[in-house]
């Protein structure tokens, strides 16, 4: 999904894609360098199955972890910016106001721990050179997403039941792009966070995706507990997970867009 919102900015920058290059395997991560001169790496590589992981921790961390420490030893080698993305799900959920990126980090899930350990892994090998964005509740054209998994439901007639006391910032993958750049742009180096503004719950997110596209559906509320008790082998997710955007906002001089916003330009272009 990211690398398709980069696609649309940056045409000219050089793709390289899953079936091309395995991150997790170091001699091509080194051979990619190998071929251009690159100065800037952008990581949109992630293993991002939540409630998979949990089964498949290794499989997480090595997409998520050590596959980062590849690209950061190869940027570093090659005194090239590596730029990596992570999550609101390195946090616990128990702030119950915006998470600064200094704030004490706590994962729940075998997700979030893997996403820590590339970054982790990443200040340990780049050196100064990098830059991590964490994000959260990501969604836009070219991939799964929580927007089409409802619209996909609704359609089909299913009823939705959703958890409305996990509180986070629906993102959109166009705006995550464009963030980027702008942090690029302005030399940003350590660990920023970058989301569309204003928050909102699981349950309200799925209303107005539901509104934004008329679509007609039962939409029901749950809570976390109740979910768990239905799957126990989902992952557990931040209750609150609102990132500080406010250094964001005082390097560019403005805010992202509203996600409210955000979502009336995904149902104009997926």
């Amino acid at each position: 999904m990211l690398a398709t919102a980069f696609r649309r900015l940056i045409p000219q920058a050089h793709f390289v894609d899953k079936a091309s290059l395995d991150v997790c395997e170091e001699k091509g991560v080194r051979n990619l360098f190998s071929q251009g001169g690159y100065r800037l790496l952008v990581n949109c590589a992630a293993y991002t199955k939540v409630d998979l992981a949990e089964q498949e921790p290794d499989r997480a961390d090595n997409v998520n972890g050590y596959a980062v420490e590849n690209l950061a030893q190869a940027c570093r080698e090659n005194d090239a910016m590596l730029v990596h993305f992570s999550t609101d799900y390195v946090f616990d959920g128990t702030l119950r106001r915006p998470l600064r990126p200094d704030d004490p980090v706590g994962p729940q899930s075998a997700y979030g721990r893997s996403k820590l350990l590339g970054e982790k892994l990443l200040q340990q090998y780049a050196l100064n050179h990098w830059l991590i964005i964490r994000t959260a509740w990501l969604y836009g054209p070219g991939g799964p997403c929580f927007p089409q998994a409802i619209l996909n439901a609704a359609r089909a007639g299913k009823p939705l039941n959703v958890v409305d006391d996990q509180i986070g910032s629906p993102t959109l993958t166009f705006d995550l792009a464009q963030a980027t750049l702008e942090l690029i742009d302005k030399n940003a180096q350590g660990i920023w966070h970058v989301v569309n503004d204003g928050q909102t719950s699981w349950h309200d997110f799925a209303a107005a995706i539901l509104d934004e596209f008329k679509v007609d559906a039962r939409l029901s509320r749950t809570t976390s507990a109740e979910w768990k008790k239905t799957r126990p082998n989902s992952a557990t997710r931040p209750a609150y997970s609102v990132l500080d955007i406010s250094p964001f906002e005082k390097l560019t001089g403005h805010r992202t867009r509203h996600c409210g916003d955000a979502l009336r330009e995904y149902a104009r272009v997926a």
